[in-house]
């Protein structure tokens, strides 16, 4: 079952916007807005010259994926990182961590996606994982993050991948029997069962695998494969 979604919450803090996809609520009637242990995918906008000032986070697992600029992280604990198309950042909240983001009057404009992971426990011991991505090729999914075991992990079951497509490029999306699969188009336009997805759409399959799409446009898209029956908490900071 493929469910198609509007569901988008905007927060307009000026220099600092934030649509939050809410993928529990692509299906009709669906209490949570989370889908078991993704909560929300929060796409921000950072203006050159912002800062988003010293704040904690508790119990969620937060994935900074920056294919657009760069954010400049800083905390007590690490100190001073910089998240580009390069690098990935995930910010294992536990029991808490502090951190700021801000851009520079000389960078670019930000856009980027911060995922939202609930764990599967409360209160476990926070800590920060970056360092550079795997270089990925057109047209081929690569892994972003996975569960414990993974190059990046989160602690709970749900794998990311992203893929940039080509223009008429047809795959499958990454989907094992039991999961399910929420995806977002960054850029670019995708068909699925010959529904339209362009940029900022997002949906959710359900009970299904090897579930085909195509490109109707060079695209980059994300995807995440979810164990709906995961074992999950809903005490996070902005994932609840």
């Amino acid at each position: 079952m493929l469910y198609h979604s509007n569901n988008i919450s905007l927060s307009d803090q000026g220099k600092f916007r934030i649509y939050f996809h809410l993928p529990g609520f692509s299906i009709p009637g669906h209490t949570d807005h989370g889908y078991g242990p993704l909560a929300t995918v929060a796409e921000s906008f950072m203006d050159p010259d912002t800062w988003v000032k010293l704040h904690q986070h508790k119990n969620e697992e937060i994935i900074s994926w920056v294919p657009e600029g760069v954010m400049r992280h800083n905390d007590k604990t690490v100190g001073e990182l910089i998240t580009d198309k390069d690098h990935l950042m995930i910010m294992n909240a536990g029991s808490g961590f502090w951190h700021e983001e801000r851009t520079l009057a000389t960078d670019p404009p930000l856009r980027m996606l911060q995922i939202f992971v609930r764990p599967y426990a409360l209160d476990l011991s926070p800590g920060i994982q970056h360092k550079p991505l795997a270089p990925g090729r057109n047209n081929e999914w690569r892994n972003i993050f996975g569960p414990v075991g993974s190059d990046f992990y989160v602690r709970n079951d749900i794998q990311m991948h992203d893929i940039r497509l080509d223009k008429g490029t047809t795959t499958q999306f990454p989907a094992k029997p039991g999961y399910d699969t929420f995806f977002l188009v960054y850029t670019g336009a995708i068909k699925v069962k010959d529904q339209l997805f362009r940029m900022r759409g997002n949906g959710l399959i359900v009970d299904e695998t090897g579930v085909l799409l195509e490109a109707v446009e060079d695209t980059l898209l994300v995807a995440f494969s979810i164990n709906p029956k995961a074992v999950i908490t809903k005490e996070g900071t902005i994932g609840r």
